[in-house]
């Protein structure tokens, strides 16, 4: 950690953690030269909720006692554990634990993203939104509808989840059994907005089909009709990184060239595809922490986890292996300890 870093720790009793797809690519070690850990053993998992125990010097905001939620700043660690370190910065209290409870907390900090993704849907747009039922999707289409899209269509391997309470989307795709991109209803009424959260390639499966001979119209309106595609995902799920240069290609040169060539510059490719939008550089401020949570304690987002599974060995196990399978249902939750009060 950087000395700016250190003088925003502070330490938790922790009540509980919510994992994310950075907690397995660290537990690899494929990415080990930017998000370590440095050394092993380590103790994984970052986004969190717990209680304050101890602050830096000089620390207003915050006090003995407080519970708060709080995402990972640098690296997801040091969260699984009786007592753990946070950083300050993307952090906030949380007001009302009998409406939030602290694996709710979790959950929420974790999936903060979905906020600064919906963010980008417009009101009465057409919205589909690919990995819905998973840990930042089930998020994401509960505030599309909040920030008034006229129609969710969400893709699921459990689609009949998305259509009931919290998420309620208008239309679920089960992937396993039905190619959202040959539905016609789609086709004659395409989205304004695709959401790209599953890491499946879609876009190049949007390309694959304009090439093609005898094309299908496309699902998603192209950049010159006001068509986005939206994406906090390279093309695959797992990836190495032993040097800047990986990282660099599927963060920065290959969304660069896509969003140039095929959705900007380019007036014929303009109209066949959408306007290409990496949606990374999520912002690291408690801004974020504090609006989703708002949301929450106002009864507009629901938290949704698969679990509390239990702080044992078997149940740390269990979590990281239904993770890894990638077909969580909701953010995965671990509860480390019971929250005594809930008088905060």
């Amino acid at each position: 950690a950087t000395e700016k870093d250190r003088k925003t720790h502070m330490i938790l009793k922790m009540l509980a953690v919510a994992l994310a797809p950075g907690d397995c690519r660290v537990m690899s070690g494929k990415t080990r030269v930017f998000q370590g850990p440095p050394s092993f053993p380590y103790v994984p998992g970052g986004d969190c909720c717990g209680i304050v125990m101890e602050t830096m010097p000089g620390e207003t905001y915050f006090q003995k006692g407080d519970v708060v939620a709080a995402r990972f700043t640098v690296a997801p660690r040091d969260a699984m554990a009786e007592y753990g370190r946070v950083s300050s910065v993307v952090c906030d209290k949380v007001l009302d634990t009998n409406k939030v409870t602290p694996e709710g907390a979790a959950v929420l900090a974790s999936a903060s993203p979905a906020v600064c993704i919906s963010d980008y849907i417009r009101p009465n747009e057409r919205v589909l939104v690919l990995g819905a039922g998973g840990g930042v999707g089930s998020h994401l289409v509960q505030l599309a509808r909040h920030n008034k899209a006229s129609y969710v269509c969400g893709v699921s391997r459990t689609p009949e989840r998305l259509l009931k309470e919290p998420l309620n989307c208008d239309d679920a795709i089960n992937y396993e059994t039905d190619d959202i991109f040959s539905l016609s209803k789609y086709q004659e009424k395409p989205f304004d907005t695709i959401i790209e959260l599953s890491a499946s390639g879609t876009w190049l499966k949007l390309v694959e089909n304009a090439r093609k001979r005898n094309a299908l119209p496309s699902i998603v309106k192209p950049a010159s009709q006001g068509g986005r595609y939206i994406t906090i995902t390279p093309d695959a799920p797992k990836f190495e990184a032993k040097s800047i240069w990986p990282l660099l290609r599927l963060y920065l040169f290959r969304p660069l060239w896509r969003y140039i060539w095929y959705t900007n510059f380019n007036i014929f490719t303009r109209k066949k595809f959408p306007k290409f939008i990496l949606a990374t550089g999520l912002p690291a401020k408690r801004e974020v922490i504090t609006r989703t949570l708002k949301l929450a304690h106002e009864g507009k987002l629901k938290p949704v986890m698969e679990g509390p599974y239990s702080m044992t060995t078997e149940g740390v196990q269990k979590a990281f292996e239904s993770l890894q399978t990638r077909h969580p249902k909701g953010k995965v939750v671990v509860q480390v300890s019971e929250l005594k009060s809930t008088s905060h």
